[in-house]
């Protein structure tokens, strides 16, 4: 994929995140960062590329012309549908924006169609394990259940949290943009699952201002996440090889694993105190963590390509149902 054809998918992206037009300044700023930090992965200006999508300076048509190629088409299809399905299910306003890009981009309605379903049922999953009683067991190094969470140990939280870390950095690794949209709902679920072994029943609503408050937005964080292995190359149905060296480089990059690390070890603290810390405390023991998961990525770097190894990407709805 060339430079104007990763450009070209980075602005349809731009252009999901604001659909819903509902974004407040907060999120705006975050959705900035992101941008700027992207513009130093490669040559491609994404601070100007915010700008002109945020006034309006680009259309989808000509956007869209830059895409030659009916993978292109399909992957920036793919990418928009998980921006806009990073904060939950599609608003009447992001469905109206897929449709008219779906017919921009000419691509086949019956594929984008379950694509967009995949999506939709990965962000409306329950934020409680298990379900259907009909499905498989996980697999070993998904999340325990939490029927019993009372009776976890510090150590028993502590290697939740690590197997969640792992599991994300390995779902990172795979060159899918389905399974980058995965990690968000982990994170969710691993809150979740905190909250609750400390007697707290959470809804999406509170974990979604418990991360804002961290400062990891959800929309921001796909962006990051995906652009990042759009720009290196690993994005898409044909990657540039599962475990060389640009698999190593989004693991390395301090991405999924460290904020997955961090998120939950924070969240037990939070948790354990009687959610009683401020909001700067809370962004600070964020940031400090952060910067320690960091330096623990190359550690746990064979465990999350060993874990990459045994993950069906066909199968990333019950991944996450089961995580």
């Amino acid at each position: 994929m060339n430079e104007q054809e990763q450009q070209a998918i980075l602005t349809l992206c731009l252009m999901a995140a604001f659909a819903d037009g509902h974004k407040n300044e907060s999120e705006r700023a975050e959705l900035k960062r992101i941008a700027d930090a992207l513009a130093g992965e490669g040559s491609i200006n994404l601070a100007a590329l915010y700008q002109d999508v945020l006034l309006k300076r680009v259309s989808m048509a000509s956007t869209v012309a830059a895409l030659t190629t009916p993978d292109a088409r399909q992957l920036a299809f793919e990418m928009a549908v998980c921006v806009c399905d990073a904060d939950g299910v599609q608003s009447p306003a992001e469905q109206a924006f897929l449709a008219d890009l779906r017919s921009a981009l000419a691509i086949d309605l019956q594929q984008s169609t379950a694509y967009s379903r995949q999506a939709e049922a990965i962000a409306a999953l329950p934020l409680g394990a298990g379900g259907s009683t009909q499905l498989p067991p996980p697999a070993p190094a998904s999340l325990p259940a939490v029927e019993h969470a009372s009776t976890l140990s510090e150590a028993e939280m502590d290697k939740i949290i690590l197997n969640a870390a792992i599991l994300n950095g390995a779902l990172e690794l795979l060159p899918e943009s389905l399974s980058t949209m995965a990690i968000i709902p982990l994170q969710m679920k691993l809150v979740y699952r905190i909250g609750k072994s400390h007697g707290f029943e959470l809804d999406r609503g509170h974990i979604k201002d418990f991360l804002a408050t961290l400062g990891v937005g959800l929309t921001s964080q796909y962006l990051e996440q995906a652009g990042r292995k759009l720009l290196g190359g690993l994005l898409g149905k044909v990657g540039g090889g599962l475990f060389g060296g640009l698999g190593k480089q989004a693991v390395s990059s301090g991405m999924s694993f460290a904020s997955t690390y961090a998120l939950g070890h924070v969240a037990k603290r939070y948790y354990a105190g009687g959610r009683s810390f401020s909001a700067p405390m809370l962004r600070t023991a964020f940031d400090d963590m952060l910067g320690e998961a960091k330096g623990l990525q190359s550690r746990y770097l064979p465990e999350m390509q060993a874990r990459a190894r045994t993950l069906d990407t066909a199968q990333i709805i019950e991944l996450v149902r089961q995580g």
